[in-house]
């Protein structure tokens, strides 16, 4: 059965140590440790004393490769890529979430699909493969800043993810994505966005991405990797407000999930 687990990037600006209080209090499955800014998720032996103190087990890691985590654990993105593997190992997380290179990446991206399998060949974790977007400022117009591409259903990744609200700026429909991807489809980050240029990474149910419909799809195809809450919670301004906004997105996980499988 997929597990459902919480980002850490849901609590920001709370931080890491913060996240496992909530994932346990709310009753989340699991959680994905983002390796960012926060000294703490940087750290494997700090992130597996938090996962051990509150009984709540670490299913992902998501690697330091967005734009300000550039230089966190040095600037080489394949030494990045290792250390993510080392600690997914460490905590016995299986996957490590990574995004594809932006453009300015070009010796990194010139080798990125054969490195990753190379990856998984040699450490053991799946690294899943997340779809992006295309940079824009309207509906209109768009920049391609992803190499090989923001789109992980072109490329022959084994494991790839798919976060609802990377989806929603792209104009992507995820359930065809998901059966372009098939048995490929690893990890998604369940979100939700209202189709504007912004990666809004709102409350599942609460834009036009058919959340529900997505998880009844997943639970159909027999899905069982970790759906992962990925939200955005920034604008609430009471650890109450946070917390209900959590506490919602679960409940919509289980809920849709379970109608399906049930």
């Amino acid at each position: 059965m997929a597990r459902i687990g919480l980002s850490t990037t849901s609590v920001y600006p709370e931080s890491t140590a913060h996240a496992f209080t909530y994932a346990a209090a709310l009753g989340y499955d699991a959680v994905e440790v983002m390796v960012g800014i926060d000294a703490i998720s940087q750290q494997t032996s700090a992130v597996q004393q938090l996962a051990e103190h509150h009984g709540v087990p670490i299913c992902a890691v998501h690697a330091p490769c967005l734009l300000f985590t550039q230089r966190v654990w040095g600037t080489e993105p394949w030494g990045k890529l290792e250390r993510s593997a080392e600690m997914a190992a460490a905590v016995g997380a299986e996957v490590v979430v990574v995004h594809p290179p932006f453009r300015w990446q070009k010796e990194y991206a010139r080798d990125f699909v054969n490195g990753i399998a190379a990856l998984e060949n040699s450490t053991g974790i799946r690294f899943a493969v997340e779809n992006m977007y295309p940079w824009r400022a309207t509906k209109k117009r768009g920049a391609e800043m992803y190499l090989p591409g923001w789109d992980p259903s072109e490329e022959p990744y084994a494991n790839t993810t798919i976060d609802l609200s990377h989806a929603a700026i792209a104009g992507s429909d995820v359930i065809e994505m998901a059966d372009r991807l098939g048995q490929r489809l690893r990890h998604v980050h369940l979100t939700d966005g209202s189709g504007s240029a912004k990666d809004e990474h709102l409350v599942p149910g609460r834009g036009v991405m058919g959340a529900e419909a997505f998880l009844h799809h997943l639970a159909g195809t027999g899905f069982a990797g970790d759906i992962v809450l990925e939200i955005n919670t920034r604008k609430c301004t009471t650890r109450e407000e946070r917390e209900a906004d959590l506490r919602e997105s679960l409940e919509f996980a289980r809920e849709h999930f379970a109608v399906a499988t049930g």
